[in-house]
């Protein structure tokens, strides 16, 4: 019984410090940006709320009889006081796009490289995200398409 009780109490210290030093981790919805309409989610890569970390999503479009679906992946850096929840968010990451595009210009059978440079509003706790970036497309497919994207979503 006494192993029992010195078990638990381990456990729930180990919970507690787990919560204290987690990850940020986000998940949000992105107008524009390298995935035209996309849901995100996104964590840090250390036990921090700023530093390296990365992102998946998936979003697309449907459109007079075209399809597409946009697989972004990245990595970013927030940069910011330790104790803040305004950010510098620098990245870079690859969308894969899978389906008909709108124009027999667009060649969807390669993916297309991105930047990333923005601003973050990450709270320290759980509670409201927000974000606006600007997404320079890279590669001779998109030379010069300018993207931006603006992000709400929730940090957990």
């Amino acid at each position: 019984m006494f192993f029992k009780k010195k078990v638990i109490v381990v456990l729930l210290l180990l919970q507690c410090n787990v919560n204290v030093y987690a990850q940020a981790k986000n998940t949000f919805l992105e107008l524009g940006g390298p995935g035209l309409l996309s849901f995100n989610y996104d964590q840090r890569f250390t036990k921090s709320q700023r530093g390296f970390g990365g992102r998946i999503g998936a979003g697309g479009y449907h459109l007079d009889g075209a399809t597409a679906v946009y697989l972004p992946v990245a990595v970013n850096y927030l940069a910011g006081k330790k104790e803040g929840k305004h950010y510098l968010e620098l990245g870079a990451g690859v969308t894969k796009v899978f389906g008909t595009p709108l124009d027999d210009d667009m060649d969807f059978s390669r993916p297309f490289t991105f930047l990333n440079i923005g601003y973050r509003l990450q709270p320290r706790a759980k509670g409201f995200l927000f974000r606006a970036v600007y997404s320079p497309i890279l590669g001779k497919r998109f030379t010069g398409a300018l993207f931006a994207g603006i992000s709400f979503g929730y940090k957990f």
